[in-house]
């Protein structure tokens, strides 16, 4: 088979790594890609909201299958643009990929279909919004309604910051039009777990487990980013949170969905919080997440075109999805600076020393070639994972290999996973 990826990230190069070793891929082009997933796929700079432009490149490759990466381009409709030209996509339609795109239509669909969820109320009016922070118990959770690359979330301890956040996210636009309309939500407490499930609209199947690190500093302080790094699987979600969120979490949002007319196709993140009363929804995403991609593909057993086929066709009942009994962790190394502004065009050193080793993967989140060099092209520029037969060794390896890498202004956190010592 001829597959295109659409996306040029870590979570892209993951999504490329595991296709490549799949006996059903003959072929895999990527669109745009990067300087790292270009070594196992054809790259062309085309952008991933182009749906024109990469419906005209499938077609003029022969493309037999479509994987869409990015937010963005679901919300945006890129998957009808393939389904409705016949060409087998993995990846929500724009009528069910506004899960994620829309923060007041899930709070919505949770609230309708009693989907364990936080408290919350939502606000297309600024003046309105304070009024009510007014009368709110602090901490308060504030979140832009629309897409914000995992970035429109405020946790505000008093009224103050809460005050200052409406203007940011409502008058600044700090988020632009995401921040039109604003959710604010009851701050809920515990530990954080994401789950990434298959879905083929009737059927949903989660993956291992994993734990993202939002913030950009050590001890989880710092503006939110796309995730500093991340673990699998997580020691805190026990067959006990597994059981309960099969029955009250997962397959409920896709049956609610359905019930809705939004067939749900690919792949729903599922945000949890761990809270002392249940576990409870802090977000659904549409697509896979990044970086867990990185910490969860490595550990899936299965051919994963196999699935990616299964969820297209409505058949993923007949696919039994294992996952190594082993860990991995993830270790983001950032342009100094990021998330605010960071400098790129610098040279990276060390990447051969991944070459031959299957313990250790260095995902690109933001590379490019420059005069024969590749440099970094992003905030987030490559994600190192590690493979050990448990946490804590696969955490030691990442923290080794990281040293492998170096290049000017190389930023990173020196915690990830230090969760796994508090079990």
């Amino acid at each position: 088979m001829k597959v295109l990826v659409v996306g040029g990230g870590g979570r892209e190069h993951a999504i490329v790594w595991a296709l490549s070793k799949s006996k059903k891929v003959d072929k895999i082009y990527a669109c745009p890609g990067n300087a790292g997933i270009a070594a196992l796929a054809e790259c062309e700079g085309i952008s991933a909201m182009d749906g024109e432009k990469l419906l005209a490149y499938a077609k003029e490759k022969g493309v037999d299958f479509v994987v869409v990466g990015p937010d963005d381009p679901l919300a945006a409709g890129i998957a009808d643009v393939f389904l409705d030209a016949g060409i087998p996509t993995f990846g929500p339609r724009k009528n069910a990929a506004i899960i994620e795109a829309s923060k007041a239509f899930s709070k919505d669909l949770m609230k309708k279909y009693n989907i364990p969820s936080a408290a919350y109320e939502v606000f297309d009016n600024a003046d309105a919004a304070i009024a009510y922070l007014k009368t709110a118990p602090m901490p308060i959770v504030l979140k832009a309604d629309g897409l914000a690359l995992g970035k429109g979330v405020l946790i505000c301890n008093t009224l103050e910051e809460a005050e200052a956040g409406v203007a940011e996210l409502m008058l600044d636009k700090a988020f632009g039009s995401a921040g039109d309309k604003i959710v604010i939500e009851e701050f809920m407490t515990g530990r954080e777990v994401s789950v990434l499930c298959f879905s083929d609209g009737k059927t949903i199947i989660p993956m291992t487990s994993a734990q993202d690190h939002k913030r950009a500093g050590d001890g989880d302080t710092g503006l939110n980013t796309g995730g500093m790094g991340t673990f699998s699987p997580s020691p805190f979600y026990t067959e006990e949170v597994d059981r309960f969120c099969k029955e009250h979490v997962y397959q409920a949002t896709i049956d609610a969905m359905r019930a809705e007319g939004r067939e749900f196709k690919g792949v729903l993140f599922c945000g949890l919080m761990l809270t002392e009363k249940g576990p409870r929804v802090l977000e659904f995403n549409a697509r896979f997440g990044d970086p867990e991609t990185q910490v969860v593909l490595p550990r899936l057993k299965n051919d994963i075109m196999d699935v990616f086929m299964a969820c297209a066709d409505g058949t993923l009942d007949k696919i039994d999805l294992q996952f190594e009994d082993n860990a991995a962790v993830c270790v983001m190394l950032a342009s100094d600076g990021y998330p605010v502004s960071y400098e790129k065009g610098f040279p990276i050193e060390g990447l051969e020393k991944f070459d031959g080793k299957d313990d250790y993967i260095c995902f690109h989140s933001g590379s490019a070639f420059k005069d024969g060099k590749i440099v970094t092209n992003g905030g987030r520029v490559l994600g190192v994972t590690a493979i050990g037969d448990d946490l804590l060794t696969a955490r030691a390896k990442a923290y080794e290999a990281t040293d492998w890498i170096s290049f000017e202004n190389k930023y990173m956190r020196h915690d990830i996973g230090k969760a796994i010592d508090e079990r």
